[in-house]
């Protein structure tokens, strides 16, 4: 199995920052692609940024010129840099990892257990 394990989330006023770490764990050959969706109180769950399977990256526009995703292939690990951070970023953020278990085996898409970000004064 494959866990993935969230932190870095909390409470931040407008204009300020947070970083949000996802380190995926367990029965991995390789990551094709990883990244971070967010799901605010009766809204559907929408990509906020992520490494595709070949290593571009995708932004929403609303976070584009303030988020930022990076990552660190030899730890499994994708971060998440958010600056001027605005109350509509208030979420529940969630990692998402599509794994390859074996060299020629399926890709399979591992939800991590959420972090919530709420940005207030």
């Amino acid at each position: 199995q494959v866990q993935l394990v969230e932190s870095g989330g909390g409470l931040v006023q407008p204009g300020g920052s947070l970083r949000l770490s996802c380190a995926a764990s367990g029965s991995i050959f390789s990551i094709d692609a990883m990244g971070w969706y967010r799901q605010a109180p009766g809204k559907q769950r929408e990509l906020v940024a992520s490494f595709t399977s070949i290593g571009t990256t995708n932004y929403a526009d609303s976070v584009k010129g303030r988020f930022t995703i990076s990552r660190d292939n030899a730890k499994n690990t994708v971060y998440l840099q958010m600056n001027s951070l605005k109350p509509e970023d208030t979420a529940v953020y969630y990692c998402n990892a599509k794994v390859r278990r074996e060299r020629l085996g399926p890709t399979y898409s591992y939800w991590g257990q959420g972090t919530q970000v709420t940005v207030s004064s």
